[in-house]
């Protein structure tokens, strides 16, 4: 026998209440008071109802999904940064679905202009590499709720949660000036220099170089494909072939600096002593490298938190004012610009 769906209807009746107070606690709406919302969860797992998302959608206007829109997925940064949005979205009542442009601009015009399945979401958080100015010549849709994730000039058009890779680059670069390093090269300038990140975390290290009055020299600034191991062994071998050798190389992301070790070590050189090495986003692998590797940690929790949370609120009122918020960062050093640590490498 074909067991008939549980209503709405049918929990108001077993829990004493209205089929509006049944809806209200389904959707978790604040206020409810807790005998009530106890009394209503109570009828919910004895009858086991299932809300119908399809009803709920027809009912609201909302799908009770996001969408998390990064440029890629691979890397550690936006795996975790992925995780962390998937936790803050929940504590909000909405589930998360990730997508990736792969370096796409037409991918991302699509999806910030209202195209392709955007419509399935409540909202976006968008990761995105086009630059601030291709963002503000977009008629990016208005009916969806936006906020941007990322290292872009804040305009006050959109709800904004952002990284000073700047500063970040300035700190990570003035960390080894510190510890006497002179001839100190950089990974990870694009070949078209289109990309804020880079662009940025550029600034930062030639910022960090002009304070200390150090002259800029370009054969110590590889550019890379991408930012991965292998791009940061194959930019370190170029600038070990350089004359003087630097004494300290500043990658632009942790899996370029864990590449960039391995090339030291291959050449016989010691890290921290010979060469010392540090990177951008203090991923897990970072901490179990050996030596384990300085790196400036960015806030990935905090940027979800923050994100998601300007999200349910532009959600709940799209008419108010925009926001942008900076996220933490800070320097940790480890091994690899440790000079009283043991060294490594070969003898």
């Amino acid at each position: 026998m074909l067991r008939m769906a549980v209503t709405l209807r049918d929990v108001a009746e077993a829990a004493g209440v209205s089929v509006r107070t049944v809806s209200n606690v389904v959707s978790d709406f604040p206020h409810v008071s807790d005998g009530v919302r106890r009394r209503v969860r109570q009828a919910i797992e004895d009858l086991d109802y299932r809300p119908n998302p399809i009803a709920r959608t027809l009912r609201t206007g909302r799908t009770g999904m996001l969408a998390l829109i990064v440029p890629e997925i691979d890397p550690p940064y936006f795996s975790g940064l992925a995780r962390n949005v998937i936790d803050a979205a929940a504590e909000h009542g909405y589930r998360v679905m990730i997508d990736q442009t792969g370096h796409d601009h037409d991918r991302e015009r699509e999806l910030l202009t209202g195209g392709g399945r955007t419509m399935l979401f409540d909202g976006l958080l968008f990761s995105p590499i086009v630059t601030n100015a291709e963002l503000l010549e977009m008629k990016v849709s208005r009916s969806v709720p936006l906020v941007l994730l990322g290292e872009y000039s804040f305009d006050g058009q959109y709800d904004h949660v952002a990284i000073d890779n700047v500063h970040a680059a300035r700190q990570a670069v003035t960390h080894l000036i510190n510890l006497g390093r002179t001839r100190i090269a950089a990974i990870g300038t694009q070949p078209l220099e289109q990309y804020s990140t880079p662009l940025q975390r550029a600034s930062g290290y030639h910022e960090a170089l002009r304070s200390a009055g150090f002259d800029r020299h370009p054969a110590y600034q590889i550019s890379s494909t991408s930012y991965s191991r292998a791009d940061g062994y194959a930019a370190a071998a170029q600038l070990l072939a350089v004359t003087p050798q630097p004494d300290a190389i500043f990658c632009f992301s942790d899996l370029l600096a864990i590449g960039a070790m391995a090339a030291i070590h291959d050449a016989g050189l010691r890290i921290p002593t010979d060469i010392a090495v540090i990177g951008i986003d203090d991923i897990e692998e970072g901490q179990y490298a050996r030596p384990s590797l300085s790196s400036v940690s960015i806030d990935t929790p905090f940027i979800a938190s923050e994100a998601v949370r300007l999200l349910a609120a532009r959600i709940d009122d799209p008419e108010s004012p925009t926001s942008q918020i900076l996220a933490p960062h800070r320097v940790i050093p480890r091994q690899s610009t440790a000079v009283d640590t043991e060294p490594t490498g070969n003898n």
